[in-house]
């Protein structure tokens, strides 16, 4: 795989190892990973960044260049670096502050097995009962012409640099944000432009999710409902939608909630049937409006959805059941819809502001 950072690593490893690059980076398993997880880097703020799993990586290496292994070489009589220590490590790098232990402990291995499945070595050494890790210093060898190359300080560089441009990204999506909220009454149709192309088809499903939040919250917030216990104990009060956690988390199917109607709120961007049946079998078959990531009509999605419905159940009661679940289908259009009504009453700088705020916690980003 070759894509617009591939450069900067071939550039990287030119710079240390001159002719032997090219095959360096043919004949090492880790560097074609970081390639792999590095496709996004020249995608801009709107691209899903990989921070997880390379961090893992990043702070296993870094305590093997620390000690100082790449030179003396008995990383084998090692201890292992703290599991303690190198979680707080990550949580220290750029947009690494709310990063969890999953790519440490299992996610990395598999993800790395899953695209190198014929590699006798797996990246992540550790012994449960110590709570101790070791980078696989196998990896870090690479044979050319028979001579042997490590790679270690490589390693650091190649993710430094894909930090530092993702980083750069995503100050000029802040910048640009902010820039555009000082000319919101003067040219506001500048902000709904920059709004309207976080909602291309093509958008990390992240930003997707943060940008229809900050739409829907803005339309429900202008819309009230009367409750209450008794006939001489009504109120007035203004609906609230609340995002409950951070994006692609595992949530039981609950991306939003809103107050108090008690309505739930899936964000998709696949007519898989399985996927919305699933949410709504997790919610015990409580009704769920899905936002879709299509810019399909309703009538289409809905089609699609009860056609495999129909495929998988075949029962008309089981299909007629699971569709009832479905309370609201929201596409790509409904949101433009809603942003034409948000622009007229002059709200557009207030969906910025919270397109801003969201992107800040998803991204674990934090202003130096």
């Amino acid at each position: 795989m070759k894509h617009s950072f591939t450069n900067n690593i071939l550039s990287i490893l030119a710079r240390h190892f001159g002719s032997n690059a090219q095959q360096i980076f043919r004949n090492s398993e880790l560097i074609q990973y970081l390639n792999i997880k590095t496709v996004s880097a020249n995608r801009g703020s709107k691209s899903r960044g990989s921070f997880a799993n390379i961090y893992a990586i990043y702070v296993l290496v870094e305590d093997y260049l620390n000690n100082n292994f790449h030179e003396h070489g008995d990383y084998a009589d090692y201890e292992g670096a703290k599991f303690s220590f190198l979680f707080k490590r990550q949580r220290e790098l750029p947009f690494g502050a709310k990063l969890q232990n999953h790519a440490l402990n299992h996610r990395m291995n598999q993800e790395f097995k899953k695209h190198f499945d014929t590699c006798d070595y797996i990246p992540i050494i550790k012994v449960v009962d110590t709570q101790r890790y070791w980078i696989n210093e196998n990896l870090l060898k690479v044979e050319v012409n028979e001579k042997e190359f490590n790679i270690a300080k490589v390693v650091i560089e190649i993710i430094d640099k894909y930090v530092e441009t993702k980083k750069s990204a995503f100050d000029n999506f802040i910048k640009t944000s902010q820039n555009l909220k000082t000319i919101e009454s003067k040219e506001p149709e500048k902000i709904k432009e920059f709004i309207l192309s976080l909602l291309a088809p093509n958008v990390d499903a992240r930003i997707f999710e943060i940008v229809s939040y900050s739409i829907l919250k803005s339309d429900y917030k202008e819309q009230s409902v009367f409750w209450g216990w008794s006939i001489d104990n009504i109120q007035k009060e203004n609906l609230k939608l609340y995002k409950t956690g951070r994006t692609n988390a595992n949530d039981g199917g609950i991306d939003f909630v809103m107050k108090p109607l008690g309505r739930f709120f899936q964000v998709t961007e696949t007519t898989d049937v399985k996927k919305y049946f699933l949410d709504i079998d997790k919610l015990e078959k409580f009704p769920v409006t899905f936002v879709i990531k299509s810019s399909e009509t309703i009538e289409k999605l809905t089609a699609k959805i009860k056609k495999g419905a129909v495929e998988q159940y075949k029962v008309n009661k089981v299909v007629d059941k699971y569709m009832s679940c479905i309370e609201e289908i929201i596409n790509i259009n409904s949101l433009k819809q809603l942003l034409d009504k948000i622009e007229q009453k002059e709200n557009l700088g207030g969906v910025l502001s919270e397109i801003v705020k969201q992107s800040k916690v998803e991204f674990n980003y934090e202003n130096e």
